[in-house]
C-alpha cells in the first residue's frame, strides 16, 4: 500500500496548494513563490464523526438569515490611548479582533504595543504581553524608559502556543500581544518557528482564540526585504486588520499605515514621532511634514495629499540643473521615479522647456511616500520654479492631476484640501478649475484659482 505524500508544495501569495513545485501558482500567476512544507494530517475518523454528529443532530444546523434580521449594532470599542491609532483601526480596538502589525526590525513595533498596553491597563482593561524574543528583565529596562505602569498587565515569556492558548483561556485578558508571530510553534506541525506551516498554523490558532473567547489579539509579524510581512500572504487574508509602521529608522518620524480593516476605512495613516521615552503621537501631521521649509528658495511648492479621510500638507522640492553627461540624470524619493519622467516630458513637449538638457531631482520632504495623481501639479510647479529659478509666491498651495496632452484634472476631496490649506494659514489656491463648483467658500478665507491647463498654473504664479 502506497504511503501518502510527507510535504505538499504551496503558494506564499496565494495559499494554493500543490502536490509537486511549480515555477508559476496557477491561481495568482507570479512566479517562484511555493515553497515545501509538512502535508497537513488528515483525520479521517474526526471527519466522519463531525458528519455523523451533524446528521444525527439537526438541531445543530444554523438556519441561514435575512439580511433584515440581522442585528446592525455599533460594536463596542476600546480607546487604545493614542488617538492616530485610533483613527487607523476605525475608532478604537474592536473586541475580538485580530490585528496583524508589521514593519522593519527597530522601527518601533513592539514599542508601541507596550505604550498600548499600558494605556488600556490604566483604563481598567486586563492586558497579557507575550514576548517570543525578549526575556521579562529586558522588557522591564524597555518599560522602565516608558514611565509608570499601572492596572493589570502581565507579561510572559513563551514560544509554545498551545501553552498561550491554555494561559490566555486562564486568565481571560481583554487583550494579548503576540510578540512576534515568527517566532511561536506548535509542536504538531513538523517545522522550525518561523517557518511558512508554523506562521500559517499559528495564525489558524490564535484567530480561533480571538473569535471564541472575545479576546483582541494584537499579532507582530516581521517583514522581508520587499517590504511584506514573511511568511504566507494567507496570513494577511486571515486577519481583520493589517498595519504597517514605516519610517526610517535614522529619522525621528514614524507612520503607522493600514492597509486592510474589517471594521474601518483602509489607507489611514498615523503619524507618531520617536523619542527616549518612547513614542508621541504627531496629532497635526501638516505642520510636522512642513517644519524647516524654507522661505524664498526656487524648487519648492506645497501641495495637499489625502491619506485615507485625513488631507496633509506636504512639501515637494525640485532641482533641475544643466547636466554634464550626455544622458541626463533623474531621481526621485518619496515619488513615483516613472511619473516624474512622464511630467517633466509633458513640461518639454507642451511648454517648450528643454528639460532633456538638464539633471532633475524630485524629494517629498519629511520622507513620506506618495504616489497619488494630485501631486501632479505641484511636482510640475516645482520643476518650473527650479527651472527658472523663481519661488513661487509665499502661502500657496497647488493639487491637481496632470494628464498627458497638459491639461489639469479633477482630484477627489477637494473641499478637504482647501479646509486644510485654510487651517494651517495658506492665502492662495491653484487646484483644477472642475473642482471649484464643489467647494462652498467661507468668508473668503483663501483666494482660490482654477486652472485648466499648466501653461495657465505657471501663468497664475509666475
Amino acid at each position: 500500500m502506497a504511503k501518502g505524500k510527507s510535504t505538499v508544495f504551496f503558494c506564499k501569495e496565494c495559499g494554493y496548494e500543490s502536490a509537486k513545485w511549480m515555477g508559476q501558482c496557477p491561481a495568482c500567476r507570479e512566479w517562484n513563490t511555493f515553497v515545501e512544507a509538512p502535508a497537513p494530517k488528515k483525520d479521517t475518523k474526526g471527519m466522519g464523526a463531525a458528519r455523523l454528529s451533524i446528521d444525527s443532530a439537526p438541531g445543530r444546523i444554523r438556519r441561514p438569515s435575512l439580511l433584515s434580521e440581522i442585528d446592525a449594532g455599533q460594536e463596542a470599542r476600546m480607546d487604545s490611548g493614542f488617538r492616530e491609532l485610533n483613527r487607523v483601526l476605525g475608532g478604537g480596538i474592536v473586541p475580538g479582533s485580530l490585528i496583524l502589525v508589521g514593519g522593519d526590525p527597530g522601527i518601533g513595533k513592539s514599542t508601541l504595543l507596550l505604550q498600548v498596553c499600558r494605556n488600556l491597563a490604566a483604563g481598567g482593561k486586563k492586558v497579557l504581553y507575550i514576548s517570543g524574543e525578549e526575556s521579562l528583565r529586558q522588557i522591564r529596562l524597555r518599560a522602565d524608559r516608558m514611565g509608570a505602569f499601572t492596572g493589570e498587565i502581565r507579561f510572559l515569556c513563551e514560544t509554545n502556543l498551545d501553552l498561550i492558548v491554555q494561559t490566555a483561556r486562564m486568565e481571560q485578558p481583554d487583550v494579548m500581544v503576540i510578540d512576534s508571530i515568527q517566532t511561536m510553534y506548535r509542536e504538531d506541525v513538523a517545522s522550525a518557528p518561523g517557518s511558512v506551516g508554523q506562521v500559517r498554523e499559528s495564525t489558524g490558532v490564535l484567530m480561533n482564540l480571538a473569535k471564541g473567547d472575545g479576546i483582541s489579539v494584537f499579532i507582530v509579524g516581521h517583514v522581508t526585504k520587499e517590504g511584506v510581512v514573511a511568511g504566507p500572504r494567507v496570513l494577511e487574508h486571515m486577519v481583520d486588520t493589517v498595519l504597517y509602521f514605516e519610517g526610517e529608522r535614522n529619522a525621528s518620524y514614524r507612520i503607522l499605515r493600514g492597509v486592510k480593516n474589517r471594521f474601518g476605512s483602509t489607507n489611514e495613516i498615523g503619524v507618531f514621532e520617536m523619542e527616549a521615552e518612547g513614542l508621541r503621537e504627531v496629532l497635526n501631521a501638516s505642520e510636522y511634514m512642513l517644519e524647516g521649509k524654507p522661505e524664498g528658495a526656487s524648487g519648492s511648492a506645497v501641495a495637499c495629499s489625502m491619506e485615507g479621510t485625513r488631507p496633509i500638507l506636504l512639501e515637494i522640492q525640485a532641482l533641475v540643473c544643466r547636466t554634464n553627461f550626455g544622458m541626463p540624470r533623474r531621481t526621485a524619493a518619496g515619488t513615483d521615479y516613472n511619473r516624474v519622467n512622464l511630467l517633466m516630458a509633458v513640461l518639454e513637449k507642451r511648454l517648450g522647456l528643454r528639460l532633456s538638457e538638464c539633471d532633475a531631482y524630485v524629494n517629498i520632504a519629511g520622507g513620506l511616500r506618495i504616489s497619488e495623481p494630485a501631486l501632479d501639479l505641484g511636482i510640475v510647479m516645482a520643476l518650473v520654479s527650479s527651472y527658472q529659478d523663481r519661488p513661487l509666491p509665499d502661502q500657496t498651495i497647488v493639487f491637481g492631476e496632470v494628464g498627458l496632452s497638459g491639461e489639469v484634472r479633477a482630484v477627489t476631496m477637494a473641499e478637504q484640501r482647501v479646509a486644510e490649506a485654510v487651517r494651517m494659514g495658506f492665502r492662495c489656491c491653484i487646484l483644477p478649475k472642475v473642482c471649484l463648483g464643489r467647494i462652498q467658500q467661507k468668508d473668503g478665507a483663501i483666494r482660490l484659482i482654477g486652472v485648466s491647463h499648466v501653461q495657465e498654473a505657471i501663468r497664475a504664479v509666475f
